[in-house]
């Protein structure tokens, strides 16, 4: 691991902020990486509020795009509700089609088949909505490359509004509306918002028009945080302020589906890392495994007993998507190893009967081995289809622009991405990824990093201090948890190696002489149990966790790594 300690902020500054606030000077330095340093700005943070919302017109194409509802409405229109088969995709179907529906009947969701259809609007799905009269689609979480859709879609007399959050190509699709902050003529101040950000936007811009209050809007925003922390998007701006709200929903009034799941589970307060890690797979594992429309179907359900039956549907979803990832990703880490590529500067590894649900999931695992840019293909009709994932701070999705004479078809993120190519140019993207990612990728990059907030003593950790920490969160891209980095640790005697095969270590640590004592726990750190024995001096890197046991809180030491 690379270990990188952020630089101290002004010293100045630092002590103004720590002054203004009460607070300790490692808190104060925390709050300034962050971009906070005034008590007008730690206050925004410590107490996201959603009067700080930016107004939702200033979009660009938003009046447009509510004086087509509008027309619809009044037309008595078909509209279909279009979404991605993936979190983000899922919830913000279920947001606008159960919002609409609310006030208008006739509204349709839809999401397209992983397998049948692909990725992002497809012709299936216009037909389907010529077939049944529907002259509207709204699009949310795809759609702003579907240029050639959007244009078959128009000669068939129906109208597309889009909702994306993905990069433009060169060429905007000729929709009635095109909702997309990184648009480069659209001047909204935030640009980071998920899919179902915007679709809670678009809602937000019809709750103005009709004068509604903004309290109606309030129960969707546990879809909205949810996506939040599904897409990996910067916990920053207007993306803190509706995760911290959503959690709220999630915590005191969750939907009837969240609800169904978590009985599932048997977890009371949720964290956003929480529905990262427990609400967000399920979700995920329908589109995976079987339909999106089933998350959907769950989502919007407002019978505790139907939602029972979809909850369990989906948990078994959700079990068999992590049979087959484990599996598949055995499988892959073997092709590493017999094609002698443990080497090289990226991975890319192809199997025909892989499951395409689950190549996303095994290129994240690839990179817990093989810390690098990564591609997992799978077989998808008469093409390949490929999963990408990144390291820290490396653009896959520049890297695949740079490959695209190979590729048919891509999309997605810095750090995420899909595509698509036909199977002669397997071996020629293959080697031309490489070559891109070799030629400009920064070596340091390839060696995980742990970025530090600051270097802190044991006796610094305080139940206030801790208290502080947890009113950082929500925590995510653009506001991590707080890691610290302490020096001259012992153990005090027991130290030992735990779990099976002992992978995980077990200590209780001072800071030198001094008289503090605390536990400490490093999970898949049981390799490093020989740098502690013996007295020796290490230094550690770690977040501060709260450890339940026999109905007592205390607080301990979650180590990352450590180091003689």
């Amino acid at each position: 691991m690379r270990w990188t300690l952020k630089p101290k902020p002004n010293r100045e500054t630092l002590s103004k902020l720590a002054s203004d606030l009460g607070v300790e000077i490692p808190i104060a330095a925390m709050l300034v990486q962050r971009g906070i340093e005034n008590f007008e700005d730690a206050k925004k943070f410590f107490r996201p509020s959603l009067d700080d919302l930016h107004d939702p017109y200033l979009m660009k194409d938003m009046d447009l795009a509510i004086d087509r509802i509008e027309k619809a409405i009044a037309s008595e229109e078909n509209i279909m509700v279009y979404g991605d088969y993936d979190v983000d995709g899922t919830t913000s179907v279920a947001l606008l089609s159960s919002y609409l529906k609310s006030f208008y009947p006739n509204v349709v969701s839809y999401i397209p088949d992983r397998y049948e259809e692909g990725y992002g609007v497809s012709y299936k799905g216009i037909d389907f909505a010529a077939d049944n009269d529907i002259s509207l689609i709204i699009a949310l979480d795809c759609g702003i490359k579907a240029i050639d859709k959007v244009a078959y879609a128009s000669e068939k007399n129906i109208d597309f509004i889009i909702c994306d959050h993905h990069r433009p190509g060169a060429e905007i699709p000729k929709a009635v509306a095109v909702l997309d902050p990184k648009r480069e003529d659209c001047e909204y101040p935030y640009k980071e918002l998920c899919g179902c950000g915007i679709g809670f936007k678009l809602i937000q811009a019809w709750a103005l028009h009709k004068g509604d209050p903004f309290e109606t809007l309030l129960p969707y925003l546990d879809l909205v945080a949810t996506a939040i922390g599904a897409d990996i998007v910067p916990i920053t701006g207007e993306n803190r302020i509706l995760a911290y709200h959503g959690l709220h929903v999630i915590n005191t009034a969750p939907r009837v589906g969240f609800q169904a799941i978590l009985q599932q589970v048997k977890k009371e307060t949720l964290s956003i890392t929480d529905v990262v890690f427990i609400i967000a797979p399920r979700i995920n594992a329908a589109g995976r495994m079987k339909h999106g429309l089933y998350a959907v179907n769950l989502l919007v359900e407002e019978d505790e007993e139907a939602a029972k039956i979809f909850a369990a549907e989906i948990e078994a979803f959700n079990a068999e998507r992590r049979e087959t990832d484990k599996s598949i990703t055995v499988e892959a880490l073997a092709q590493i190893i017999d094609l002698k590529e443990q080497d090289r500067f990226t991975t890319v590894v192809y199997q025909e009967d892989w499951h395409k649900g689950v190549i996303g999931i095994v290129a994240s695992r690839l990179i817990e081995t093989y810390y690098r840019p990564t591609l997992v293909f799978t077989k998808s009709g008469e093409k390949l289809a490929a999963s990408a994932r990144s390291v820290k701070d490396f653009d896959v999705y520049d890297a695949l622009e740079a490959c695209k004479e190979h590729i048919e078809q891509f999309g997605g993120h810095k750090y995420a991405a899909g595509l698509t190519l036909l199977e002669s140019q397997y071996e020629g993207f293959k080697q031309k990824f490489e070559e891109v990612v070799s030629g400009s990728i920064d070596k340091r990059l390839l060696t995980p990093e742990i970025s530090i907030d600051a270097e802190i003593n044991l006796e610094d950790i305080t139940p206030r201090f801790h208290r502080i920490l947890k009113q950082f969160a929500p925590f995510g891209p653009g506001n991590m948890s707080p890691v610290f980095l302490t020096q001259n640790l012992n153990d005090t005697g027991y130290g030992k190696c735990v779990g099976g095969e002992d992978l995980h270590l077990k200590c209780r640590v001072k800071n030198g002489s001094k008289r503090m004592e605390i536990n400490a726990i490093g999970f898949n750190l049981g390799d490093k149990c020989e740098l502690i024995t013996d007295a020796k001096k290490f230094k550690a890197v770690y977040s501060i966790d709260e450890n339940e046991w026999n109905g007592n809180i205390s607080l301990q030491l979650k180590l990352k790594d450590i180091s003689s």
